[in-house]
C-alpha cells in the first residue's frame, strides 16, 4: 500500500481506539442503567455497534501489521502498483486519471483504483500510447493510455 493509504488506516485505527471505543462503552453503561436488558433497544444497539468497532479495530491492526508500504516516486517504467495513469475513453473521448492502489485504500470517487479491479489488471504492464480493452459489468470498454506517472 502507499504511504498515504497506510497513514489513513493508522488515523482511522487511532480514532476508533481513542474516541469510538470509549464512547460506545459509555453508551452501554448508560443503557444498562435503564434496567431490564432483555427489552432494552439502546443496550442491544450499543452492543451491536461495539461488536462492529471491535471487529474493525482487529481488521485494521491486521492490515497495518502485514502492510508493505511502497513509495511510488521511486518506481518507473510500465504501469504497476502505485502508477498514476491518465486514460482516454476511446468511445466518449472522456479523460480519467487514476492511481493504482491496494484494496484498503481504494476509493474510485477520489481517483484511487483497486489494483484487483478489472481495469487495473488490464492496465498492468502497459505504457503510454497503448490501447486497453476492459470487460466491465456494463460491457467492453476501450481506453488509450495517455500518461503514466509515479508521483
Amino acid at each position: 500500500m502507499t504511504r498515504r493509504g497506510h497513514t489513513a488506516l493508522e488515523v482511522e485505527l487511532k480514532q476508533l481506539k481513542s474516541e469510538e471505543r470509549p464512547a460506545i462503552i459509555r453508551a452501554i453503561s448508560e443503557a444498562r442503567e435503564h434496567g431490564d436488558l432483555s427489552e432494552n433497544a439502546e443496550y442491544h444497539s450499543a452492543k451491536e455497534k461495539q461488536s462492529f468497532i471491535e471487529g474493525r479495530i482487529k481488521e485494521l491492526e491486521g492490515v497495518i501489521s502485514r502492510a508493505e508500504v511502497i513509495d511510488p516516486t521511486k518506481l518507473k517504467g510500465p504501469i504497476k502498483f502505485g502508477a498514476t495513469v491518465t486514460l482516454v475513453d476511446e468511445d466518449t473521448d472522456e479523460e480519467k486519471t487514476w492511481q493504482i492502489v491496494g484494496e484498503y485504500e481504494a476509493n474510485i470517487e477520489n481517483g484511487l483504483l483497486n489494483m484487483k479491479s478489472p481495469i487495473a489488471r488490464a492496465l498492468i504492464g502497459k505504457e503510454a500510447g497503448d490501447s486497453v480493452e476492459v470487460r466491465t459489468p456494463g460491457g467492453e470498454k476501450s481506453y488509450e493510455v495517455l500518461k503514466v506517472e509515479y508521483i
